[in-house]
Parts: C-alpha cells; structure tokens; sequence
C-alpha cells in the first residue's frame, strides 16, 4: 500500500507543476547544512495602548518527554498566509530574549505578575502549569491590560485587553496531541473625532465632547484548537494535522465564524528527494447585516531536492475561493519555484516565483486597523505573481545578513481610508486592477554569546497601482532595530527603535491628501530578578514622546511608563 501511495503522489505531481516549501530533513535525506538562515520576518503594529512582554522571564511550558521531537519537527505554519507587502501592522512589542536565555532552566515555572503606569495603566498577568506527569501536562495563562485615560479627551480614548487560554497536549512515543481554548476582550473608542474636526475648515468651530457610550466598540473573540502531529523521528512519514473554530463578535451587530483545517505531510522518496503535499480548509460565515458565506480551499502538493550545494523545491499552488454573497466561485493554480545555492561557506543565493489568494477576513482586517467602519466589505487578495531574489548567511564573529528584491502583482490589493462623512472610521479600499509592489529588504544580524543579540532591518516599498491613488495607510519606508542584552541570568533588557514614513490619508469631506509625519518610535525594558522567587521590572514606551498618528486623526499615547513586580513559583 505504501508502495502504491508513493507511486501515486509522485504521479500527481509530475502532472501538477510542483512547487518549493522549506521542509527539515527527513531520515531518507542528508542533513541540514550547517550555519543555515531561517528566513525570518518580524511584524510590528503600534496601537494607541501599552503593550508589555507577555512575561519578565522566559519558561518552558509543558515540557516534550523526548528532547529531540521539538527540534526534528516540520516547520509548518499553522495559520493563514498573510498579505505582507507594506504591511501596516505596528506592534511596539520589545524583541523578546528568547535567543539569549539562561542556560539553566528555571526552578519556578508559574508566575503572577503585576504592574502600574500613566494614562491610568494597569498590568496583570499570570501563568500555571501542570506537568506532574512526563507525557502529559497542561496551562492556564490570563492576562490583562487597561489604560483608564488616552491621548485625547480622557476616557473617550481609553482601552482594555484581556486575554485568557487553556491549553494541553499528550504525549507517546509516535505521536503528539495539542489542543487549546481562549477568550479575548478588546475594548476601545472611536476617538479621532477631535483632529478630525479641526482639519474641516480654519472656521470651524470644535464640537462638544462626544458621549462615551457612543464612540464604544467591543471585540469578544472565542477560540478552540485541536492538532496532532508525528513526534517520531523514525518514521518515514511526517504529518501535522490541526483545526479550529474562531468566533467573533463586536459591540454592534457584526459577527464572524470562521473554521480552519490545516494539513502538512511528507514522505522521502530518495536520500535527496522528498515529496511534499500541504492542504487548508477554511469555512467561514460573515454577518453584518446580510449574511456572507465564504470559503477557501488550498492543496500544495510539492518536490523537494536537496543536496550539499544545492536546493530546489517545485510545487502547483491550486487555490479554490467562493463567496455566495458577492456570487464568486473561482479557481486558480500559481507554478512555485525556489532555487537556493550554496557556492562556499555559509553563503546562500536564492531565487523563486509565488503566487497565491490571501484570505481577508473580518479579524484579520481588525487585527491591522481597529477602526474599522460597520459593513466593511469584505474581498481576499490574489497574489498572482511574486518574483523574487536575494541572498543570506553568516559572515563570522556573529554576524548574520540577509537582502531580497521582490516584485509582486496583485489583485485585490486593499489599504485603509478614513470614510465619509464620519472621519473617525476606515473604509478598505480594494484595488480591483492590477496593482504591483516592489519591495526590498535588507537585514543585519549580531549575536555575542547568547548575552547580546541585535538586529537592524529596513523595508522600502514601491506601489504601482491600477485604480487607487494611493496606497492609502501604507508605509513606503520602515526600519526598526531591536535589541537585548542578558547579565549574569539576572538582569535583562531590551529596547527598540522604530521608523515609518510615507503614511498618506485622505479627508474625503475637505477633499484634502495629507501625508502624516514619520514615526519614530523608541521603547526600552528592564526586568531584573531579585532572587529565584521575585522579580521587578520597568518599561518605558515612546521615549521620543511623538503623539504620532499611525493612522490619520488617531493619536498615539506619548510617552508612557510602567513598572511592576513578578512573583514565581
């Protein structure tokens, strides 16, 4: 039956035009090349709230039964593909000290933390878990953090978040079971209403401050996961299957439920050829007013080849959306293709062609702009070419790089807009043409020593578009450098510097195009452990004091400061 299986993949996919994945070496394969770069992609949003590490120490929760499962695994990503070409998302999280951790293990590996700050700041958290037995535990993590004022008018501009997720995950020899439950609550306000008025005209006369209760919005979002994968390194055959229900609700009458299924599997074919086949499955049903059901359905079946100097993955990307709303049906395959070659050292130059449709969902579009309007259409976005190029790799004594050139077509391409007559909510703006980017990145990397790690990354994007005028609340240019420093497992700090410009919007009701000032942003943490037990720790947020807009009328907090206690055990 095996033999018939193999006989059959490898007959689909010499009809089907395969495709490139990055897959770990199977036991049928040579090993990985030493010194290898991960391609790696840091996304970052800055809301108009406070956002601390999830914890001032680094644990290693539920514990694995065999040491070497969790590095042998298959690096699948377990989540929808992103559209991430200008990407707006600013997230002032501090890079985490996961690469310089202390050697030893923590003693205590539960922890409740609380802290205090301006703007009526106010941080609790905490984690337990229980791993009493070696092939099988569980956790429970809540977290909370609210600020009772903001930037503009007090309360009218305040937030909250909390965040609470049960998860566990069973153990044998052969494989291994994960499964998780959360609950997240956002509350904010509509408040870029008072900017928004000033800009009008120079006679206008500022309205009087908006009720509360009116500027409301409220995100519940309701998650459960199930997921099990092949944890032995024997097999042959590696597999990942995972799914999961995410429900969600807003102040208003929006709502969304959205189920994914998501497989990864693999099978080695020869000691350099590996078989590859990934699927996705998502169901999901919109209601905002009318009902809107939309689903997407992706199979990837690929080839990999490897050897010491030379890599190549082939694969056919075919791709199936409907929407009974907007009467879509379509299907689409993309040829993937990704060339990497070694020619000395710990230098790589690599190559490919992508192609793709990225999933928009009502969360999804949350996650990048909050403010969005009631009844925002909803479109996915067809990457229907990226060509793309670059190299990567060490260059000793700790540094590493990486540069990539990418020139993307898409249709569908979407930014974010202040709407008419209300200016304090978004419009999505779709693209219907064929808009087309041209990125490039380039990142430097330095490690000392697993006790001082840094890294400088810059992104300048380049739009061409068909039907917008412009790439409205998109960057053109964005770098950030982040940083983290360990002393002695005893003191850590992090810090981080952020640039964004090109940001433009346009007030539909005064017909004026404004481009908002460059963001520069610098944020800087310290956690110092007092003992095996307790520990202390101090952030401090937008050091520059810049009340920024990252999208037009909404000011940032300036700067903002907290500080708090962690206790262990």
């Amino acid at each position: 039956m095996a033999r018939n299986l193999i006989n059959t993949i490898t007959l689909f996919l010499v009809i089907s035009l395969p495709v490139l994945a990055q897959q770990p070496t199977r036991p049928t394969r040579p090993p990985a090349k030493e010194g290898e770069v991960d391609n790696q992609e840091i996304k970052v949003e800055k809301s108009r709230k406070i956002d601390l590490p999830p914890a001032s120490r680094i644990f290693t929760k539920i514990p694995s039964a065999k040491a070497n499962t969790e590095t042998r695994k298959m690096t699948y990503e377990f989540q929808d593909r992103k559209l991430t070409i200008g990407d707006p998302r600013i997230q002032l999280n501090v890079l985490s000290p996961t690469a310089t951790q202390p050697e030893a293990a923590p003693v205590y590996t539960n922890y409740v933390k609380v802290g205090a700050g301006n703007y009526g700041t106010f941080l609790g958290e905490g984690f337990v878990g229980l791993n009493s037995q070696p092939n099988y535990g569980a956790e429970i993590s809540l977290r909370h953090l609210s600020s009772s004022i903001g930037p503009v008018d007090g309360g009218n501009s305040a937030q909250s978040e909390t965040r609470l997720k049960l998860a566990g995950k069973y153990l044998t020899d052969a494989f291994k079971i994960t499964g998780s439950v959360g609950y997240d609550r956002d509350q904010y306000y509509f408040y870029g209403y008072k900017s928004a008025v000033n800009d009008l005209t120079s006679s206008a006369k500022p309205l009087d401050k908006p009720n509360r209760d009116s500027l409301r919005q409220r995100l519940n979002t309701f998650r459960a996961t199930i997921g099990i994968e092949n944890i032995n390194s024997e097999n042959a055959i590696d597999y990942s299957l995972r799914t999961g229900i995410t429900a969600l609700t807003d102040y208003y009458a929006a709502s969304e439920v959205d189920w994914g299924t998501n497989f990864n599997g693999s099978v080695g074919i020869t000691d350099n050829v590996v078989a590859l086949v990934s699927a996705d499955a998502y169901v999901t049903q919109r209601t905002d007013g009318p009902v809107d059901n939309r689903n997407l359905f992706r199979v990837r079946p690929a080839f990999k080849y490897t050897s010491p100097l030379f890599t190549a993955t082939v694969a056919l990307n075919a791709v199936n959306e409907t929407d009974k709303r907007l009467g879509v049906n379509t299907t689409l395959a993309f040829p993937v293709v990704n060339l990497d070659v070694v020619p000395t050292g710990n230098i790589h130059f690599f190559a490919g062609i992508d192609g793709d449709i990225n999933r928009n969902t009502l969360r999804s579009l949350l996650n990048e702009n909050r403010w969005l309007s009631p009844q925002t259409p909803l479109v996915n976005t067809v990457k229907s070419l990226d060509i793309y190029g670059g190299s990567k790799g060490e260059m000793g004594a700790g540094f590493t790089y990486e540069g990539k050139v990418s020139y993307a077509q898409y249709r569908n391409f979407y930014a974010f807009n202040n709407t008419w007559p209300d200016t304090t909510k978004f419009f999505v703006l779709y693209d219907g043409g064929n808009a087309k980017v041209l990125t490039i990145s380039a990142q430097l990397g330095y490690n000392l020593k697993d006790k001082f790690r840094s890294m400088l990354k810059a992104d300048f994007f380049r739009y061409t578009l068909d039907r917008l005028d412009e790439p409205w609340g998109r960057p053109r240019t964005a770098a950030q450098w982040s940083n983290s420093y360990i002393l002695n497992r005893k003191l850590f700090i992090t810090a981080d510097f952020y640039v964004y410009e090109g940001i433009r919007g346009r007030n539909f009701v005064t017909g004026q195009t404004i481009t908002l000032p460059a963001i520069t942003d610098l944020n800087l943490k310290i956690d110092y452990f007092l003992g095996k037990q307790v520990g202390a720790f101090v952030a401090l947020n937008n050091i520059l004091g810049q009340n920024y807009q990252r999208y037009l009328y909404y000011k940032v907090q300036g700067l903002n400061f907290q500080g708090g206690i962690s206790y262990s055990f």
